[in-house]
């Protein structure tokens, strides 16, 4: 599984780099503070929501901490994109939040 750090991910963004980040929290968690520019994409929702991404694409998978990131980075891999964890997830996030 192919992993970026938060900062790395802030650093790219700050420089003007175009992410495709994907956010598995959960509603009130996005609501409550999120990166902007995600696409908000429930965990439990995802593997419903799998035809809306272009293979084509990267992505990187963010959540609290890292881990339902990781299943979702897990589940994306099984299903053929290119994606990335972000470890830590938002409790490593120190970039601006909506």
């Amino acid at each position: 599984m192919k992993e970026i750090t938060a900062k790395e991910v802030q650093q790219t963004m700050e420089q003007g780099g175009k992410l495709n980040l994907i956010d598995v929290r959960e509603v009130d968690e996005v609501e409550a503070g999120h990166i902007p520019g995600i696409i908000h994409i429930p965990l439990g929702l995802l593997e419903f929501r799998l035809p809306e991404l272009n293979k084509r694409e990267s992505y990187i998978m963010v959540c609290r901490s890292g881990g339902r990131s990781a299943r979702a980075t897990q589940l994306l891999e099984s299903n053929g994109f290119n994606v990335t964890n972000m470890i830590g997830g938002m409790l490593a996030w120190e970039g601006k939040v909506q």
